[in-house]
């Protein structure tokens, strides 16, 4: 039978030694006492970790039974137990970015760049997203033909023509035969002022040979533009309006209209000048008479007139210049650049002196209404125009 031994001194009263009196100073500790534990303690957390610091930096040890503790530093040598350094407290862990979110005018700026570089998709993408029926581009980079065709007249005819059409204006005195451009689906039309000025009734064929009655929106004889507007009209091919400040000298133009009744007519040319000065006639009853008498509507520019006298009453805008030929019939028509962009409304053209309207024609000589003069005017336009 194995026999315990009890050193002097050692539970008392057969008490747990933490759990009664506290032993003399003078007894040495058991170091098997207590047990190891069987297993590893988990590392503390920092909170467990700061307090056992602070609690745990002194070693505390009776002085006397039933006297005052004495305090000793840990690992001073005078039995104290060494605490091991808290653990690192672990750093917060940092929230997860959140993604900013793409509100709709990102997704519309995001359409547009991708359209842009693709082509000629970036009116018809915004114009889907804002559900707007107008197409206007911002810039001349925008092609509505494949790049591979760009400057190809073929193509830039094919591309452009289903948007201008022929219009056959009734007057008290005869008729006015001009051209517009398609600018909304629904039927809205641009044309000169000078085609529909004091007409009784307005009729319109587009490319296909369909017909349409329309009516005056808004005049503005001193830019001499009109809007007009188709009457039950839909699902029409518009125009893409482009940007006029980016046009050269020099630059492949096509100029589409219905000179003569002869509808869907394409010449070509170059911008043969900028910023002329061109002066109109806007006494309708001036105009007409010289338009009947020379086949071409008066006007002035580098200090000349042209198809007759334009009378007292005139207003001057700046034009671009096209060597491309225009017939009477082309006004109110098309100038297209080499990426089918609608760069100018055709407006005035030369032609000689002594010509009747069954031999007239161009010499080279023929101007157009930048469009972005013409943007900057349509809101009035839809207005009623500054006539009204």
């Amino acid at each position: 039978m194995t026999e315990s031994i009890r050193r002097s001194g050692e539970y008392e009263n057969h008490e747990n030694p933490y759990q009664g009196a506290p032993q003399h100073a003078s007894a040495p500790v058991n170091p098997e006492w207590p047990p190891p534990p069987a297993y590893q303690p988990a590392a503390p957390g920092p909170v467990e970790s700061r307090q056992s610091a602070e609690a745990g930096a002194m070693w505390q040890t009776p002085a006397q039974p039933g006297g005052a503790w004495n305090t000793a530093p840990a690992g001073d040598g005078n039995g104290g137990t060494a605490l091991l350094p808290p653990v690192a407290a672990e750093p917060a862990p940092v929230p997860p970015r959140r993604r900013a979110r793409r509100g709709p005018m990102a997704l519309l700026a995001a359409v547009a760049i991708v359209a842009a570089a693709i082509g000629g998709g970036t009116a018809y993408g915004i114009q889907e997203l804002t559900g707007k029926d107008e197409v206007v581009a911002s810039s001349t980079t925008t092609s509505v033909v494949p790049s591979s065709k760009t400057g190809d007249v073929a193509s830039i005819a094919a591309a452009v023509s289903p948007s201008v059409v022929e219009i056959q204006a009734t007057l008290g005195s005869g008729s006015s035969t001009g051209s517009g451009v398609i600018i909304t689906s629904d039927g809205e039309i641009l044309t000169n002022n000078h085609v529909i000025a004091g007409a009784s009734s307005i009729k319109v064929q587009t490319s296909d040979g369909k017909e349409y009655t329309a009516k005056v929106v808004g005049t503005d004889s001193k830019k001499d533009l009109a809007l007009i507007k188709l009457e039950n009209a839909s699902g029409l091919k518009t125009a893409t309006l482009g940007n006029s400040d980016g046009v050269k000298v020099g630059d492949t133009v096509v100029a589409i209209g219905s000179p003569e009744g002869l509808t869907g007519t394409v010449t070509s040319g170059i911008v043969s000048a900028l910023d002329r000065d061109v002066t109109v006639s806007t006494d309708e009853s001036q105009g007409r008479q010289q338009q009947q008498q020379g086949g071409g509507w008066p006007f002035e520019s580098g200090g000349q007139e042209f198809n007759g006298d334009t009378g007292s009453s005139t207003t001057t805008y700046k034009a671009l210049q096209t060597d491309a030929s225009l017939n009477p019939g082309n006004s109110g028509g098309a100038l297209v650049d080499a990426n089918g962009n609608i760069i100018g409304i055709n407006s005035a053209m030369y032609s000689a002196a002594d010509a009747t309207s069954s031999t007239a024609g161009s010499v080279g000589l023929g101007f157009a209404i930048p469009i972005n003069t013409v943007k900057a005017d349509l809101a009035t336009l839809r207005a009623g125009g500054s006539d009204s």
